[in-house]
């Protein structure tokens, strides 16, 4: 256990996690670092940890009954509302904690902290919708009278939006009702963001993926001059933001920002944020962002191909870019990420350094099929004109008393269907 100094303007928590027989210490502690951030954008602070080392979760309280209560007086004694676990826990073990705090101490597992984090973020009708369904499938099952003296006495962490604060006694008829409707409102967002997407075929597509705070919407800022929400929080922002960024060659591409990842995303949540994460699913590439001046890089790497993979974008072309280089006082430390990841860009978003790199490297991953080739255009086949423009970069015209001269530079696919179409035409 450690104890941190208390600070009486914030809710007060203390921190559990199970460490198991086949697992280590340093790895737990990374979990729990992640947890106390998380804990500090809920508003809570986290002033003592504990830990226990099991070959096996008790079924009954996860981590046996006697720890429990020892936890939950320690809580008290450090005048602590709010005990958070490292894993989910069941809804059996979570009624079990529950019956032994007693009144006075709220008890929440990792899923329900991030659900609540989200319900605090969630700004957007479709971030409000997605939300609102993880929050009840998370319910669902956990539906007990214990969750009465919550709601009605505390408040808080944990306790904030969502359908517990609103209808104590609710039942899952009415649960599983709105669950159907939630689902629907979310299909049709689907369906609108799919023609979205489809507005936008033959258009380079780039999405913004990686742990959550890495600097994603710094860098679209950065990127594209636009004025996307920023704060220094564990998923600051929920909703894609999508916009426009042109070369100075006259390349333009689509950048997209998606919502943030991080260790035990709970699966509920990516479900209900499937339709956010298709703009990530569209994308030709990807920019897998990770922290630099993190001391979890290899943590956070894992946690983003563990997520792509689970939502099986592990396939799309990607390029690691490591942001916040200007927090980083040991130039060996991007030396060794230089040797492990040769292909990397290393940049500072806020600073706005090195990305000119990133920008080269994104205009050579795009024009690595690109050829140049000028046609020759009978006034008769003019109708070609647009597609012409819209889907090649004319670099030169020259009109003459017989036809129309471009020369073009674009994908090979593109030249030649436009070809294609001059020759039977």
């Amino acid at each position: 256990m450690y104890t941190a100094q208390k600070n009486n303007n914030r809710e007060l928590a203390v921190t559990v996690a199970l460490i198991p027989s086949d697992d280590t210490v340093m790895r737990i502690n990374e979990e729990l670092d992640e947890l106390r951030l998380l804990s500090d954008t809920a508003g809570a602070e986290v002033v003592g940890c504990f830990t226990q080392r099991r070959n096996d979760v008790d079924a009954a309280t996860y981590i046996g009954f006697g720890k429990v209560k020892e936890i939950v007086n320690q809580a008290l004694e450090l005048s602590c509302t709010l005990i958070i676990f490292n894993d989910e826990i069941s809804p059996t073990q979570l009624k079990n904690i529950r019956k032994i705090a007693g009144e006075d101490i709220k008890v929440l597992d990792r899923t329900g902290l991030i659900l609540d984090i989200f319900a605090k973020h969630a700004r957007t009708r479709e971030a409000k919708t997605q939300v609102e369904l993880a929050q009840l499938q998370y319910l669902l099952p956990r539906l007990t009278r214990m969750w009465t003296h919550l709601e009605r006495q505390m408040g808080g962490v944990g306790t904030r939006g969502g359908p517990g604060e609103t209808q104590i006694e609710i039942d899952r008829r009415l649960i599983t009702k709105r669950i159907i409707q939630l689902k629907s409102e979310l299909t049709k967002i689907d369906k609108q963001r799919s023609v979205q997407l489809q507005n936008r075929e033959g258009e380079f597509r780039i999405a913004l993926v990686g742990y959550t705070n890495a600097g994603k919407s710094t860098l679209m800022n950065a990127l594209t001059g636009a004025n996307v929400y920023i704060q220094d929080q564990l998923f600051a922002t929920l909703d894609t933001t999508t916009r426009k960024m042109e070369f100075l060659n006259g390349l333009k591409v689509l950048i997209s920002d998606t919502v943030g990842f991080i260790h035990k995303l709970p699966h509920d949540l990516v479900a209900s944020f499937k339709s956010t994460l298709k703009e990530a699913e569209e994308a030709n590439l990807l920019l897998k962002l990770v922290d630099a001046s993190s001391g979890q890089v290899a943590h956070h790497i894992q946690t983003i191909e563990d997520v792509l993979h689970s939502i099986r974008l592990d396939t799309i072309d990607s390029i690691y870019v490591f942001n916040k280089i200007d927090q980083l006082n040991d130039v060996s430390t991007i030396r060794q990420l230089q040797r492990k990841y040769p292909n990397a860009i290393f940049i500072s978003a806020l600073r706005q350094l090195k990305l000119n790199n990133l920008t080269n490297a994104i205009q050579q991953f795009i024009t690595k099929d690109y050829i140049a080739y000028s046609f020759n255009i009978r006034y008769s086949q003019t109708a070609i004109l647009d597609s012409i423009y819209s889907g090649l970069t004319v670099l030169s015209r020259k009109d003459t008393d017989d036809e129309i001269i471009l020369r073009v530079r674009g994908k090979k696919s593109i030249v030649f269907a436009v070809m294609n179409s001059l020759k039977k035409s």
